[in-house]
């Protein structure tokens, strides 16, 4: 991308992905999830399938099966199963990011990235994807940017603030909140930290 500045490293199982990973391996390794719902202009099965078809998967039974799975492992089987076939920007905004989780879902990645993933959703809606990542944490390594700090406290193992660009603090979630380093914190904020 022109202009894009690269410092430091980003580290997946010890191989930095910056020095030339190939990026369809990246892409099935680490899915990722918007701040704003984006499916595809297709069908519901289609969003869903567009990843394992990408990568190879041709047979419609294994599509079907990834499909399924994908999207009850979203929460979203039992309100779609029978509209398969439907547009995707046919249903809510809610439904719709819980799609988009089913479409990161279905290469079977080993990390989910989620960019605020409830900030375009209303409460409802938040609640089911803030329950739906409790459940997906169990199975895959979560790692979500949000603005919201009890949303932090209530889905997070581990915590880190950052203030421009600089870490802060990191840690345990629940140490984190109890005990900040709240001298370091201020001096960041006001601009005493270099």
């Amino acid at each position: 991308v022109p202009g894009c500045r690269i410092t430091g490293s980003i580290c997946l199982e010890d191989q930095d992905i910056t020095q030339g990973l190939d990026v369809n391996l990246l892409r099935r390794r680490v899915g990722m999830v918007f701040q704003k719902p984006n499916p595809f202009p297709m069908s519901i099965y289609d969003n869903v399938a567009y990843g394992p078809r990408a990568h190879g998967i041709r047979s419609r039974k294994e599509l079907d099966a990834i499909v399924r799975d994908a999207l009850e492992s979203a929460g979203l089987w039992e309100e779609v199963k029978d509209r398969l076939k439907s547009s995707a920007l046919s249903m809510s905004g809610g439904q719709q990011q819980r799609l988009c989780i089913a479409r990161a879902l279905a290469v079977k990645p080993e990390v989910l990235l989620m960019d605020e993933p409830t900030s375009a959703l209303d409460p409802i809606s938040t609640a089911h994807i803030e329950a739906l990542c409790l459940k997906l944490k169990e199975r895959y390594t979560i790692v979500m940017v949000t603005h919201n700090m009890q949303q932090a406290q209530r889905i997070a193992d581990r915590t880190a603030f950052f203030w421009m660009g600089h870490l802060v603090e990191e840690g345990e979630t629940e140490q984190v909140f109890r005990h900040p380093k709240m001298e370091k914190t201020a001096a960041y904020v006001s601009g005493q930290f270099g």
